[in-house]
């Protein structure tokens, strides 16, 4: 949880707002739902943050990106993208910060635990998401899980990986800074 002033605290929280918009639009096209790296950008300010504070700067984005700002894969953004096929995944990030932003601000010291939860995280978020894609898209649920989830899985986890060891270098510093504290 962070100490430091209420200003801190929206400055930390807009600035990790800010990385996830502009890395939430990078994406690589590889069929109905697209390689992202929102999710990376999500652990890593998790790991900046904590689960509060990190949760509140994806909601942030989530809000910025309804109201139409092209901050979502791809540059786009609006409701229709949120009620569109990959809107689940959207929404599934939010649970995906819960459960991955317990387990790093629970167990920070085990880098096993903390890969864990990110990928319990991403499970929750992948379910809903491949279900909001069936549904959308009229597509079993092979097809949805086939077009949605496994083309994914070795992307996710390098980006679990990379969050696991990068994730620890910038809480370290925060904590140094005393801009954190564990």
């Amino acid at each position: 949880m962070m100490k430091k002033s209420t200003t801190y605290q929206m400055v930390s929280i807009g600035v990790m707002a800010a990385v996830i918009c502009i890395l939430g639009p990078l994406s690589i096209p590889i069929g109905p739902v697209p390689l992202s790296f929102t999710n990376l950008a999500i652990f890593i300010s998790l790991y900046a943050l904590g689960r509060r504070n990190g949760t509140i700067s994806l909601l942030i984005y989530i809000f910025i990106g309804f109201i139409g700002i092209p901050v979502f894969s791809g540059f786009s953004g609006g409701p229709s993208k949120l009620l569109g096929p990959t809107g689940g995944y959207i929404i599934g990030f939010i649970f995906m910060a819960l459960i991955a932003g317990f387990f790093i601000d629970r167990f920070f010291n085990k880098w096993y635990l903390c890969f864990t939860g990110m990928v319990l995280g991403a499970i929750v978020c992948i379910a809903l998401g491949t279900t909001w894609l069936a549904y959308q898209a009229n597509m079993s649920a092979g097809a949805a899980l086939a077009a949605g989830v496994i083309p994914f899985i070795p992307g996710d986890l390098v980006k679990i990986i990379l969050a696991v060891i990068v994730g620890p270098q910038i809480r370290k510093r925060l904590i140094k800074a005393r801009l954190f504290s564990s």
